[in-house]
């Protein structure tokens, strides 16, 4: 009897390992994604890349920010090129080494509609093999993000985003004298008409975008100022930033008439984008994309006939941007 006893526990033993191993196998037959091994090199090995992404996009954000570097544009374009070199050898390992590759050898159907538990199936399956899954993870979020932060840098350079007062700042100011390059001064006996001069703000530096101006002599006859502004010419002479209102370049060109009966008066003309500008108008735009006119500076003669500014510009010197119109330039 104990003995029958010891055959039967033994035998149900035997039918619930067999039950067992069935429901594994089965389970294993089911999978949808065969199984691999783990590749923990290949793994260390896209962290490394991605993280190699990350400095390189770093490294084009510091590059941006310091633009006086030489080779300045070359260092961004190798810091962006070897951050996509990197992104894109880690797609290539991880495609290879790390994500599941199936060949199907007969005919894909032709209706092949997977429902979502498939998918998820699949989509779990297929990272089972990956060992360091918050590793990969972090080193991914590094990457996107200083990837992000790099494609976002380059937005700073469209305009001001907190301080503007800089832009209103000029370093003209009542009284500062008119002087070419070289820093000689520029007498009114020496601006002749149809001639296109260049000033700048004496002892102030000659780089900033409010310093440089454009100054021509108007026929008498011709300068129609608006009232405000009459005694702003001195014997027929203007000056108006030397900066355009459209997009920053330097106003460069004077158009004068060759045939007076056919050709409209004289015009400062920048090159750029052709944006032209009336001189004996207040500088109001006559053609082209600037959206408003260059800025005056008054002007007035000292004992020895010298040109000085009688004061600030009428506006903002430099291309429009947001509320550039809402203030006045500042000394």
């Amino acid at each position: 009897m104990r003995r029958a006893s010891r055959l039967l526990g033994l035998l149900v033993l035997w039918l619930v390992g067999v039950r067992r191993k069935s429901r594994d196998e089965e389970a294993e037959a089911e999978r949808i994604v065969e199984t691999a091994p783990a590749a923990p090199r290949a793994e260390l090995l896209v962290v490394a890349l991605l993280l190699g992404a990350a400095a390189c996009a770093a490294a084009f954000i510091v590059f941006y920010a310091i633009d006086d570097l030489p080779s300045h544009t070359q260092l961004l374009g190798l810091a962006l090129g070897l951050c996509f070199a990197f992104l894109a050898a880690t797609f290539i390992v991880a495609s290879r080494r790390l994500v599941p590759i199936e060949e199907i050898e007969e005919d894909y159907p032709e209706e092949h509609l997977p429902d979502q538990e498939e998918l998820q199936q699949v989509v779990g399956e297929s990272g089972t093999r990956i060992t360091r899954k918050r590793l990969l993870a972090a080193a991914a979020g590094t990457a996107g993000g200083a990837v992000a932060l790099a494609a976002l840098t380059p937005a700073l350079s469209l305009g001001p985003a907190l301080d503007v007062d800089p832009l209103y700042r000029t370093p003209w100011r009542r009284g500062r004298r008119l002087v070419d390059r070289d820093g000689r001064p520029l007498r009114a006996a020496d601006v002749e008409s149809a001639t296109f001069y260049t000033a700048y703000p004496e002892g102030a530096s000659t780089d900033t975008v409010g310093a440089p101006l454009v100054v021509v002599r108007i026929p008498a006859g011709e300068l129609a100022l608006p009232a405000d502004r009459r005694d702003w010419a001195v014997d027929g002479i203007v000056a108006y930033s030397k900066i355009c209102t459209h997009a920053g370049c330097a106003v460069s060109l004077y158009r004068k008439p060759t045939f007076p009966p056919v050709q409209p008066r004289p015009a400062l003309v920048c090159p750029c984008h052709y944006s032209t500008f009336d001189p004996a108008r207040a500088g109001r735009v006559l053609f082209g994309p600037a959206g408003r006119a260059l800025p005056q500076l008054p002007l007035m003669l000292d004992r020895r006939d010298g040109l000085r500014a009688a004061g600030n510009f009428s506006g903002p010197v430099g291309p429009s941007w947001w509320g550039v119109r809402m203030k006045r330039a500042r000394s």
